[in-house]
Parts: C-alpha cells; sequence; structure tokens
C-alpha cells in the first residue's frame, strides 16, 4: 500500500492515512512518498523497528516482499504453491470485495500452516458463499483438497448455490440426492438431512469412506453444528481428517452449545455495521406502530367467550400472548391496513416479508391482506402467498419471490421459512408481527433485506415493526463480536429458554416439509383463543432511521437535521458564506454526509426535486426551499449566457439541464462532458477548449453556480 503525496509534504506525511488502508486491506508492507524518498511501515513486524526511509531507487522488490510475507505467514516452501494459487475470475469482471479478499486469504493461509478447523463470521448478504466457492477454488485448482464437501440445511441454500456461485465447478460438482451416493465426482453438495438420519440406514453420509473429503464447508453453521448431540456434528466427527470450515453470520454461543468452542475464534469477522458504512449493505429505517392492546395489555370480563363459544381464561393478555394463545382479529386486521398503507404510500410492488408468529398466524396475515388489497389480488391472485414449510403451493412459489425479473409474489406471509438463508435481493419492506427473543433469529431475520440491487432500485429497506422487535438493536450483542451469553447451570437445557429453535414450539428446519408446525384447527385441542369483537386502535406510529453510528436515531428526522447541521453552521449566514465560498459545493455536501446528514430520509418527507442546499436551508433555517428545476429556470430567464458563444451556451445550457435532473454534484464533475448530449459537441479536452482552456471552463462552472445560488 503507497500513499503518494507531492514534494511539499514530507515523506511520511502520508503514513497515518496508508496505515488505515493498510489495516482495512490487510496489506502488511505500507509506504508513504513524497516522490523524494519512501517510508516504510512494516505491520509483520512484532519487535524492533518498524519504519524506516528507503531512497527511492531501493523500493524492495516483489521476490524480496514475497519472502517477507510467507516468513510471517509461517508459509514454507512445501505449501506456497497453495497460497499462490490465483481466484476464479469470469467474463462478467466480477471479482472479491476487500473483506472477501481478506477473509479468503486469511483462511488459505490458515490451512497452509496446518489449521483444520476454521470459523469464518460475516453479516447476512456480504457474500459467504461466493467467499466459500473463491476458497474451494484456489485450494481445488491447487491439487491441496480434491474432494469437498458443501454441507447446509436447506434445499434453497443447496439449489442456489449450485446455480449461482459454484457454477464454474460444471461437471466436477454434484448435488447429493435420492440417497444416493457416486464417488465419481469431486466437489458435492448435500442437505444434511438428505445424508443422514434418526435410523441408521439412513446415514448415507457413511457409505464414504472416512477419509473421503478433505475438505467440507458447513454452511449457517450456528444453526446446527454448534450443538455436540446434533446429526451435523455426527457428520463432521466422522469425516474428522478433513479440514473444516464453518460459515456463519451469527455463531451461536453457549455454555454447552457454541462455534467457537468447535471451529476456534474467528480467523475473521466483517459486521453488518462496517457492510452499510462500506456501502455493500442497505441501510434501513425502521416504522414502529404500538398498538393499545399490546402495551396496555387485555382483560377479558368474566364468562367472555370467544368466536368459538370456548370460555376464555381469566387472565390479562399482553404482546407475548397475541396470535400464540390470544388472537384478537382486530389487531391482525389493523397490521394488514398499516402494511397495505405503506406499500401504497411507495410501492405496491416492493417485495415483502410478513414474519408471524406461526402458520394459523401466516394464513390470517394472508386473508386480511388480500381483502385490503382486492384490486391487486384480482389482477393475479399471487399478488400475496403464505409461504410455510406445510403448504407446498406457497414453497412452490419461493423461487419466483426470490427471482428479482418475478414480478410475483409481491407479498409474503411465512413463520420462520425465510428467516434464514433465502437471499431476496430486491425485498424493500420487512413486517415484525413476532416476538424474537433471539438475537440469532434477529439478525438473520434483518438480512433478508441488507441486500443491495442497484439494476432494481435496491438501495434501502424498512422494516416495520409491530411486536418491540427492533428494540434488539439497542442491545451491545446486536453487531459484537460473538460471546458466550447463557450460563446454564447443571439442570439448565443447554439452549436458552425462548431462544431460537424453541420459539413457540416450533422446529427450525423449513423448505422440506419439516419445520412450521400445523395449524391448530378450531376445536377440541385446541391452545387459542380467537376474539373479533375487541377494539385496537394505533397509539403511536414514528419512524426512525440508521445513523452514522450504526445506532437508531429516534428523534424526528428533521430535528435530528436541525441539530447535526448546526454543529458545523451555527447560522444561516455561516452556511451561505461557505457555500458561496466552496469551489467545489460537493465538499460540503461530503461533509454534511459524514457528520450524520440524511438527505434521502429527507426527500422523502420535504419532496423530491430538491437539492441538498435548498433542503438545508429548509428544513435547519425555514427558508422556502426551491427545487432544482426552479432554479435552473430562473438561470435561463436571466440570459446571462450572452456573453458566451453559441456552442458555449449550448454546452451550459445542457449542464443546467443535467443539474435539474442530477443535482449540483454532477455538473462539478467534468466526467459529465463525456456524456450526451454534452458529448455532441467533441471530445472533453475540445469541450474545454471551446472555453479557451481548463481554468476558463472552471471559472464557468463557478458563474454557473453563482447563478443557480444567487436568489438565496
Amino acid at each position: 500500500m503507497i500513499e503518494a503525496k507531492d514534494n511539499t509534504h514530507t515523506v511520511g506525511s502520508g503514513m497515518q492515512q496508508a496505515l488505515s488502508y493498510g489495516e482495512v486491506l490487510d496489506v502488511p508492507f505500507v509506504y508513504s512518498s513524497n516522490g523524494d524518498a519512501f517510508l516504510e511501515h512494516d505491520r509483520t513486524v512484532k519487535k524492533g523497528i518498524k519504519e524506516k526511509d528507503i531512497p527511492l531507487d531501493s523500493f524492495p522488490s516483489p521476490d524480496l516482499m514475497w519472502q517477507r510475507y510467507c516468513k510471517e505467514k509461517e508459509i514454507d516452501d512445501s505449501v506456497k504453491d497453495i497460497v499462490a494459487q490465483d481466484y476464479y475470475f469470469d467474463t462478467s469482471g466480477k471479482s472479491p470485495r476487500y473483506y472477501q479478499l481478506t477473509a479468503i486469504n486469511r483462511t488459505i493461509e490458515a490451512i497452509a500452516r496446518g489449521q483444520n478447523r476454521i470459523l469464518l463470521v460475516m453479516a447476512t448478504g456480504t457474500g459467504k458463499t461466493y467467499t466459500a466457492f473463491q476458497i474451494i477454488w484456489r485450494l481445488w485448482k491447487s491439487r491441496t483438497k480434491k474432494r469437498i464437501l458443501f454441507l447446509a440445511d436447506r434445499n434453497i441454500l443447496v439449489d442456489q448455490t449450485r446455480v449461482n456461485d459454484f457454477k464454474p465447478f460444471g461437471s466436477a460438482m454434484t448435488k447429493i440426492k435420492n440417497r444416493k451416493v457416486d464417488p465419481s465426482y469431486e466437489i458435492y453438495l448435500a442437505l444434511y438431512q438428505a445424508v443422514s438420519g434418526t435410523e441408521e440406514f439412513q446415514n448415507i453420509y457413511k457409505n464414504f469412506s472416512k477419509d473421503f473429503f478433505d475438505l467440507i464447508i458447513i454452511d449457517e453453521c450456528h444453526r446446527g453444528s454448534a450443538a455436540e448431540d446434533s446429526a451435523w456434528r455426527e457428520i463432521l466427527e466422522y469425516f474428522s481428517s478433513a479440514t473444516q470450515i464453518g460459515l456463519t453470520a451469527t455463531p451461536k454461543e453457549t455454555k454447552y452449545v457454541s462455534n467457537i468452542h468447535y471451529f476456534g475464534d474467528p480467523i475473521y469477522s466483517y459486521s453488518l455495521k462496517q457492510g452499510i458504512e462500506d456501502g455493500f449493505l442497505a441501510p434501513y429505517k425502521v416504522v414502529r406502530i404500538d398498538l393499545d392492546k399490546d402495551l396496555l395489555g387485555w382483560r377479558p370480563e368474566k364468562g367472555k367467550l370467544d368466536k368459538y363459544g370456548i370460555e376464555i381464561e381469566d387472565r390479562i393478555y399482553n404482546i407475548k400472548d397475541f396470535d400464540k394463545s390470544m388472537v384478537l382479529e382486530k389487531r391482525t386486521e389493523i397490521v394488514a391496513k398499516k402494511v397495505t398503507e405503506f406499500l401504497k404510500a411507495t410501492n405496491r410492488f416492493d417485495k415483502t416479508i410478513i414474519f408471524c408468529e406461526d402458520i394459523d398466524h401466516a394464513e390470517r396475515m394472508r386473508h386480511l391482506l388480500c381483502n385490503e388489497n382486492p384490486e391487486e389480488v384480482s389482477k393475479n391472485h399471487r399478488y400475496i402467498m403464505r409461504i410455510t414449510g406445510d403448504n407446498d403451493e406457497g414453497k412452490m412459489e419461493l423461487d419466483n419471490f426470490i427471482d428479482p425479473e418475478s414480478r410475483y409474489p409481491v407479498i409474503a406471509t411465512t413463520s420462520r421459512l425465510l428467516s434464514t438463508g433465502v437471499d431476496v435481493q430486491t425485498c424493500k419492506l420487512i413486517v415484525l408481527d413476532r416476538v424474537i427473543n433471539s438475537m440469532t433469529e434477529f439478525k438473520q431475520i434483518i438480512g433478508r433485506g441488507t441486500r443491495i440491487n442497484e439494476d432494481y432500485d435496491k438501495y434501502y429497506f424498512t422494516i416495520m415493526d409491530f411486536k418491540k422487535a427492533t428494540e434488539n438493536f439497542s442491545d451491545p450483542d446486536f453487531d459484537g463480536d460473538p460471546v458466550h451469553v447463557y450460563e446454564p447451570g447443571p439442570e439448565d437445557p443447554p439452549v436458552p429458554p425462548d431462544d431460537e429453535g424453541d420459539d413457540n414450539g416450533e422446529t427450525d428446519v423449513g423448505i422440506d416439509g419439516v419445520g412450521d408446525p400445523e395449524p391448530q384447527p378450531p376445536g377440541g385441542g385446541r391452545v387459542k383463543y380467537y376474539v373479533n369483537d375487541v377494539e385496537v386502535t394505533v397509539i403511536a406510529e414514528r419512524v426512525q432511521y440508521y445513523g452514522k453510528d450504526g445506532k437508531l436515531i429516534t428523534e424526528s428526522i428533521r430535528d435530528y437535521t436541525k441539530k447535526t447541521v448546526k454543529k458545523n453552521f451555527s447560522s444561516l449566514d455561516n452556511f451561505l458564506n461557505r457555500w458561496k465560498k466552496a469551489d467545489q459545493k460537493q465538499a460540503i455536501i461530503k461533509e454534511l454526509e459524514e457528520a450524520g446528514v440524511l438527505f434521502d430520509p429527507l426527500l422523502e418527507e420535504v419532496g423530491k426535486g430538491f437539492g441538498p442546499f435548498d433542503l438545508i436551508c429548509h428544513v435547519v433555517y425555514d427558508q422556502p426551499p426551491l427545487t432544482r428545476k426552479e432554479r435552473a429556470e430562473n438561470v435561463k430567464k436571466r440570459n446571462y449566457f450572452t456573453k458566451y458563444g453559441d456552442k458555449a451556451r449550448e454546452i451550459l445550457n445542457a449542464l443546467i439541464d443535467k443539474y435539474a435532473d442530477e443535482g449540483i454534484e454532477n455538473i462539478e464533475d467534468m466526467n459529465v462532458l463525456r456524456l450526451q448530449p454534452i458529448n455532441q459537441h467533441g471530445t472533453l479536452v475540445e469541450i474545454i477548449n471551446i472555453f479557451g482552456g481548463k481554468e476558463k471552463y472552471q471559472q464557468a462552472i463557478q458563474e454557473l453556480e453563482e447563478q443557480l445560488y444567487e436568489v438565496a
């Protein structure tokens, strides 16, 4: 990593900046230079001299750096080929992101050193499977690992992996199915339920010899392999001679159930917060809706019967009871109504997942959403689908729900089936109408919305919370390192009470017909009361946003913006002076964003078409705003372009139109001259020469900006 400055700076003036990059990118050798010499910082040195000056002609050669690198990583000549094996690159130009490179490299280096149990912790949506593919590719191509098993616990995960990230393995790859084993392949993908079972004859993995596999990858390893008595663990222990890599976004850590105990400490972790800050994961806002019966509870009058004539037990029912043991039908109606109102106000076809307490709740939610959206359901009944483990019709639509190009289904009601692993890239709304006591499950559910898909305008998502589930955001464990959080006594169960896998008595498996419980029918043995004559009302509804520090902003977006901006600009005059004097307005916009100003939510509140300047003047300093188009029209009316020649006037008019459509940031970037329709006037250099050179062109842009903001 080299940070270069001009020679008005000292040799080491860029070192601190370079060290920040070096740490993030996991680069061992870091340099600062001003063109006269180099300052080297060796991050591999633990004792002794870390920094030294180097003459320009003595910069270390690649061979020398490689020797130093191998020495620091404890990589000897016998395994150098493993580390030197390149990545897979396809014709699309896709390559690993920086954090994926670090995860891949650290894994390959650990294996080269002889480490056989490895844990990678990467937030949902950051490409764990693609990272696993690149690890396997390098080990397979170098012939370090010749037979590889990829284990998952849901068919959808295996199938997605086979047709997407693992596709380059081609004919060397197979999926184990129908309990048949073919030893002629090199890459095996398997659902662990498909190779194991409660009966010995079902354990077909034993048809392979114990040393058949060199490498095993366990996807979502928190779900099964953490427990010592799980079927996963039996498979891993059978193939104990293989290198085993666990992948998870949410390590499970209890006294008796531990990923770390089995795999060791993570060799690399990449968090949700890091992913959002880096721009790889979608930020979110939270809409919290408080209902009166949820906050205050409800107690039936003595002798009250439910809709089926069953006398209701006399006690206070609260948020933890609703839709489990007590169904207030008007409560479900409000949730369906609020979800529909939100979609009508944003986009009726934004993919939406509604997490319910159980299958019965998911079916009732589907039914009520149909009544709230009759016009869309009339066009296509698949507008709303229940996708749960017991329903074949719903499960058959899962691929369509996942596919960004498939319009239907739009809304999926579910219990657990979509809570983990299923990659719904275009999901823009997650509705939480279930109590979530497990941080692991909460992280997995939030992960359904964190993917970014630029092709489908998916840059952020919204969480609509009816059961206070988003209070988990304030938990220090939400984005923290994996820790032991439960210390059961000798007589306590290994799984924490109300943890995932234990919520509502449901098993946590899913798409292969096991998982969500059968709905309880009205009648004998029923554990739920159904009440249809109790009114439920909304007490409070508020919007919260994810701030730059990773915390939810709990005040209004206007109040938050005022407070944030006034830390930098105490008065309107102060802001206007800075804006006027700035050579690049984009620099002030960036400064405000880094301070925490959220322009997209402001636009939603104030209205589309306003630029950052008017948003700040209006929201913070109570000035009447003008849209970009209004500012552009005002400049055109003044005819100030008359001092320029015909071609220059055409170019400036085109730049004003660009400002009206896209904002000030675009006209400040010279690359805008390469775009239509401006590039019709010539190359970038030719256009600049129309104005008499670069300096005069930049002066023309500054004058244009002065005209745009003259009325301020």
